[in-house]
């Protein structure tokens, strides 16, 4: 029995020493805990106190600039759209890669070259637009003299204006049919939405024409050389090898 009794004791004897050194060493642990806790609390609750005396003002001459800001990134974000459907972009790249395939040459000269060309066309083309534009609409907007909604008023009618003389009046007829719309009498009584798809269609039909106006000739040097070969017996000569110089030498004879 007493031996039992020291073995208990000496168990316990460190077990006990073991629990009063882990609650000696883990008071300063929570103590330091503690003191950090305050110090971030500290300045969070002292600019919470603070903030109402930083109230937050609208300067109406921010405004403007904050506006003008978002209708340019609206504007650059609908860029392309706006280059393919309200200008002569379509007919320009149409043409081109129309002629591309008259002279036979795939990839000469290659699709970069031609979207180029075809936006310095555009830009040429559209340039005494754009001037109106800027004078008439984005310059009074820039300056405060007029609101969003007359700019884009101002803006659309030397669009809409060039748009109308490029757009064929059957396709305006066709357009308004399909969307219920009664015919209108007179050009400036065309919805904008209306006319958008019309003047691309009529643009498509126009490249279309000038492409095949421009495909003839060389058609007829592909004949003309095809019909020589197929005289003189040379059946195994491609007739493209002998056209295709022909093709280029003609064009640039008549200055493309």
């Amino acid at each position: 029995m007493k031996s039992s009794l020291f073995f208990m004791t000496f168990v316990n004897k460190p077990l006990a020493m073991d629990l009063s050194a882990t609650k000696a060493t883990s008071q300063p642990a929570i103590f330091s805990y503690l003191i950090l806790i305050l110090l971030f609390c500290c300045p969070i609750s002292y600019a919470g106190a603070n903030v109402s005396s930083f109230p937050i003002q609208f300067d109406e001459n921010y405004i403007a600039p904050a506006l003008q800001i978002f209708v340019g990134l609206s504007v650059l974000s609908l860029a392309p759209g706006i280059l393919m459907m309200l200008t002569s972009f379509t007919r320009n790249i149409v043409v081109l890669s129309i002629l591309r395939m008259a002279l036979g040459l795939q990839q000469t000269p290659p699709n970069s070259v031609l979207i180029s060309l075809a936006l310095f066309l555009t830009f040429f083309t559209m340039m005494p637009i754009i001037n109106t534009i800027y004078h008439n609409a984005w310059q009074p907007l820039q300056n405060q003299q007029m609101s969003i909604e007359t700019a884009i008023y101002k803006a659309t009618i030397p669009l809409k204006k060039f748009m109308l003389n490029q757009t064929r009046e059957k396709d305006l007829i066709l357009l308004s049919k399909m969307a219920h719309e009664p015919t209108p009498t007179q050009k400036e009584d065309v919805k904008f939405y209306t006319l958008v798809p019309a003047f691309m269609l009529s643009e498509l039909q126009t490249a279309f024409q000038i492409g095949f106006m421009i495909f003839l000739p060389f058609l007829l040097i592909d004949l003309i050389v095809s019909g020589i070969l197929m005289t003189l017996g040379m059946m195994m000569v491609p007739p493209m090898s002998i056209s295709l110089p022909a093709k280029i030498l003609v064009f640039v004879l008549i200055n493309g």
